[in-house]
C-alpha cells in the first residue's frame, strides 16, 4: 500500500488530479481538486483502493484528512464516495467535533448522508478519533499518541497516559513510559 506521493500537478478535473511523479501520471480522487493549482509541487497521503474491477488511488493534502477519510469508510454503509463528499464539504476539525459530540443534523448537511447514515457514522467512530487533537500536544507525544493507538489502546487510556510523561524526554523513551504506565 501506498502512503504519499509527492509530485507535480498537470491536470485537474471535476473529481480528481493527475500528479506526475518520475514521469508518470497518477490519476488520484482528491475531495476537492480545485484547492491545487497545475504546476504545483504537492504531496499527498493515499489510500488506495482495489476492487474486482478497479484499483483506485485517493489523495488529501493532509494525513489528518486521510485517517479521517478511512475511518469513515470502515463505518457500515459509507464507502469512499461519500466519504470523500464529507471531506470535501468539511473540515477535519469540524467534521471530529460533530461525531464526538453526536451532532447527526451537522453528518446530515453532506451529500448522500442522512439519518441512519449520520447516527451509524456517529454510533462506531464516536470515542475514536483522537487525531485531531494530537496536533495540539507537541510532537513527541504526538508520536506517543499514535504509537499506543497503533498497538490497540482507546483514546481514554492515552489521554490518561500522557498527561503523566516527562515532556522533555525523545520519543523513544515516551513510549517506552507510556507502556509502563498501560501495565500498571
Amino acid at each position: 500500500m501506498y502512503n504519499y506521493i509527492r509530485g507535480t500537478i498537470t491536470e485537474i478535473k471535476a473529481d480528481y488530479i493527475t500528479l506526475e511523479t518520475a514521469g508518470v501520471g497518477y490519476k488520484i480522487l482528491t475531495p476537492n481538486p480545485y484547492q491545487f493549482k497545475i504546476g504545483e509541487e504537492s504531496t499527498l497521503h493515499l489510500y488506495q483502493k482495489v476492487a474486482e474491477d478497479e484499483i483506485s488511488l485517493f489523495g488529501f493534502p493532509e494525513a489528518d484528512q486521510r485517517d479521517l477519510f478511512l475511518k469513515l469508510i470502515s463505518v457500515n454503509g459509507i464507502g469512499p464516495k461519500s466519504a470523500k463528499a464529507i471531506l470535501a464539504a468539511g473540515d477535519v476539525e469540524s467534521i471530529s467535533s460533530a461525531i464526538e459530540s453526536g451532532n447527526a443534523k451537522y453528518l446530515q448537511k453532506f451529500p448522500g448522508i442522512g439519518p441512519k447514515a449520520s447516527q451509524q457514522i456517529i454510533l462506531d467512530l464516536q470515542g475514536k478519533i483522537e487525531f485531531e487533537a494530537s496536533s495540539a500536544l507537541n510532537d513527541n507525544l504526538a508520536d506517543v499518541d499514535e504509537a499506543l493507538q497503533a498497538l490497540g489502546y482507546n483514546a481514554k487510556e492515552i489521554k490518561k497516559v500522557i498527561a503523566k510523561l516527562d515532556k522533555e524526554k525523545p520519543t523513544n523513551e515516551l513510549v517506552k513510559d507510556a507502556l509502563r504506565l498501560m501495565l500498571k
